[in-house]
C-alpha cells in the first residue's frame, strides 16, 4: 500500500504483560521472543510477561524489551495480514530500532543486542552526568528553543528540546539545574504545563555526547543493509540512505526527535494510514494531534490485530 506507514514506539511504552497475548496465540511472536532471549543470554520474555516492574523500567531491559514486543507484533501482522505492506517506516527515538528490522537493514538479533548496549551506555551516562527530561505544553518550538538558550546561559549548563512530539507537545532534556530553570522560565511565559518525567536520564542532549561515540563502535561492529522501503530518521525528519544509518543512530542520541515533522513529510508523501507496531497507542495519539486527515491503528495484541484486519 503506497499510502501505509508502519511506526514502532520508544520508551514510555512498556508494561508488565505486554506481547503475553501475542505470544499465547501466535507462534511467530512466541519464536521471536525465543530468539530474544537466546540474543541476551536471559528471559527477556519473562520480564516482558511477568515483570517485575522495576526491572522492565530499567532502561538496560526497556529498550531491548520494547524493541522485541515490537517485531513480536509486526512478524505477526507479516503472518497474518500480509496485505498492510508498509510504503514507509519510522520509529520514535528507541522505535526507529524496529523500523530498521522492519525494513530488512538490520537482523533482529543484532539489533537487540545493539539496544541493551544503548541503554548500558545511557544509564551511564546518566549517571556520570545526572539529568532529567521534561514535558512543555502549548509552548511554540521557537519560543522553547529560545528559553532553552536562555536558561543554559543563565547557568552554564545544558538544556534543549530532546523531543517535538506533536503540535504544543514537546520535550526538553538536560542538566537538573539548567532543566528547573528552563522549566520556570516556560510557566513565567505562558506554558500550560510543565510535567518532569520520571527518569533520571538526559536523554536527546549533548550531555549523551559520551555515550554516543562509545557507541558508534557497537554500530561501526554490526552489518547494516539497504533498507526495502524508506526510513524517516529522526534526526533529518526524511528518508536515510544506507551510507548514513550509522551516523543517523550516533547523532541521534545527542539530537531532537523531529516526529512532528517526520509525521509531516510522510503525509506530505501521500501517506493516509499509519500503523503502530507494538506496545500501547502513544504514538497514535500524537499522529491524531497532527494530522486528522489520516487513520491510525495499533497492533500490539490480538485485539489490534483483528481491528486491521477488518479495516
Amino acid at each position: 500500500m503506497n499510502s501505509l506507514a508502519f511506526v514502532f514506539p520508544g520508551q514510555g511504552s512498556q508494561f508488565v504483560g505486554m506481547g503475553r497475548a501475542l505470544s499465547e496465540a501466535y507462534p511467530e511472536a512466541r519464536e521471536l521472543y525465543a530468539q530474544a532471549d537466546e540474543a541476551l543470554g536471559f528471559s527477556l520474555s519473562a520480564l516482558c510477561f511477568d515483570g517485575p516492574e522495576a526491572a522492565l523500567a530499567d532502561t538496560l531491559n526497556t529498550q531491548p524489551a520494547i524493541l522485541a514486543s515490537s517485531i513480536a507484533a509486526l512478524r505477526v501482522i507479516q503472518s497474518q495480514a500480509g496485505a498492510w505492506q508498509p510504503a514507509y517506516v519510522a520509529g520514535h527515538s528507541l522505535g526507529e530500532f524496529s523500523a530498521l528490522v522492519c525494513a530488512g537493514a538490520l537482523a533482529f538479533k543484532d539489533a537487540v543486542w545493539l539496544v541493551r548496549e544503548r541503554g548500558r551506555l545511557m544509564k551511564q551516562a546518566g549517571e556520570q552526568f545526572p539529568g532529567g527530561m521534561a514535558a512543555v505544553i502549548k509552548v511554540e518550538r521557537s519560543a522553547l528553543a529560545a528559553i532553552c538558550r536562555e536558561a543554559a546561559e543563565a547557568t552554564n549548563g545544558v538544556v534543549q528540546i530532546a523531543n517535538d512530539n506533536a503540535p504544543g507537545q514537546m520535550v526538553i532534556s538536560g542538566d537538573r539545574q539548567a532543566l528547573e530553570k528552563a522549566i520556570e522560565l516556560a510557566k513565567a511565559r505562558g506554558a500550560k504545563r510543565c510535567i518532569p518525567l520520571a527518569v533520571s536520564i538526559p536523554a536527546h542532549s549533548t550531555l549523551m555526547a559520551e555515550a554516543a561515540q562509545e557507541f558508534r563502535k557497537a554500530l561501526d561492529a554490526t552489518p547494516f543493509a539497504a533498507p526495502s522501503v524508506p526510513i524517516i530518521g529522526n534526526v533529518q525528519a526524511g528518508p536515510l540512505d544506507a551510507a548514513g544509518l550509522r551516523d543517523e543512530l550516533e547523532a541521534q542520541l545527542t539530537s531532537s526527535v523531529r516526529w512532528v515533522e517526520s509525521v509531516e513529510y510522510m503525509v506530505g508523501q501521500g501517506v493516509t494510514t499509519f500503523v503502530e507496531v507494538g506496545p500501547k497507542d502513544v504514538l497514535c495519539g500524537l499522529i491524531k494531534r497532527i494530522s486528522d486527515k489520516v487513520a491510525k491503528h495499533a497492533v500490539g495484541d490480538p485485539d489490534g490485530l483483528a481491528a486491521l484486519q477488518a479495516a
